[in-house]
């Protein structure tokens, strides 16, 4: 019996590109021995519902998108009572979870990927229910000048960047909230906050490849406070910059779940993509649920 493979792509990803590497993607998948079948999304969240509704009938899936495509094929997977391997090819214009997991961005060297790995198994979290796969994350900058030279920009990183640009601290727009883990509570005004599992937080900033585990049960949970002296945004940089936390008032811990309770229910971003807010969000981990074929 020849092995079945169901193909999601999402054709608005990314930057205007030549289709024929997806097309090389596909006939090695086709060498390999499977039947391709080749759905394409056609609004959001349609990964999703694809995937509920056929994938059980696949031996493996895969999809070709951003990082918003991947969490929607997963969200679809984790809705079958027995999903099946799950493959990406990096298609969006950023792919921060592909970096992550160092996968390549050509898509014949993805599919080959695919095709020759047994799958590994990592954590996926949950935010209110809903699955999400490297990144819960809040905050804003407004009304910010962002003046900085490009090499400032490349030497510290994004949100360094953005805050180096900063020379008025009322430009920048706090969030109110209450983060509560199963050992701590964090009761202030935050720029930014993220609960993820991945080298690259949602662009903005990069971690520690040591600092993460993709399969341990523990998400990276990340606040970044509001500083009330200019003194005191010099030392929220240089902490960035270094990743070396202690006594700037970052918090960084290793947590399987996290309750974050807010007065305005602010929006959120899931894997890059929004997601809307709420009051009290509850965030968890599920330990080696998803099998992806890296």
């Amino acid at each position: 019996m020849a092995k079945t493979l169901l193909l999601i792509v999402n054709p608005r990803a990314g930057r205007t590109r030549s289709t024929a590497p997806l097309f090389d993607a596909v006939a090695h998948f086709c060498e390999e021995g499977y039947l391709v079948s080749v759905r394409r999304t056609a609004h959001p969240g349609h990964a999703a519902e694809i995937v509920e509704a056929e994938g059980a009938a696949f031996d493996r899936i895969v999809c070709c998108g951003g990082d918003g495509t991947l969490n929607e094929t997963v969200r679809g997977a984790m809705a079958l009572p027995a999903p099946p391997p799950i493959g990406y090819i990096p298609g969006g214009s950023t792919n921060d979870f592909a970096a992550s997991l160092s996968l390549p961005t050509d898509p014949v060297e993805a599919a080959r990927r695919v095709t020759a790995s047994e799958g590994k198994l990592l954590d996926v979290g949950t935010f209110n229910g809903r699955p999400f796969i490297y990144v819960a994350s809040f905050g804003a900058f407004t009304k910010a000048s962002y003046s900085a030279p490009q090499s400032i920009k490349n030497d510290l990183g994004h949100l360094a960047y953005l805050l180096e640009g900063v020379r008025d601290l009322s430009t920048l727009r706090p969030y109110r909230a209450t983060v509560a883990t199963e050992e701590e509570v964090f009761d202030g005004d935050f720029l930014f906050g993220a609960v993820t599992n991945a080298t690259s937080v949602g662009g903005l900033m990069k971690l520690n490849k040591d600092h993460v585990v993709l399969d341990d049960g523990l998400f990276e949970l990340l606040l970044i406070p509001n500083p009330t002296s200019m003194s005191g945004l010099q030392e929220l940089i240089r902490a960035l910059v270094r990743q070396d936390f202690t006594g700037s008032g970052v918090v960084f811990r290793h947590v399987p779940a996290v309750t974050v309770t807010t007065p305005e229910g602010f929006p959120w971003t899931l894997d890059g993509e929004y997601g809307s807010g709420a009051e009290q969000v509850e965030i968890r981990v599920l330990n080696r649920r998803l099998n992806l074929l890296l």
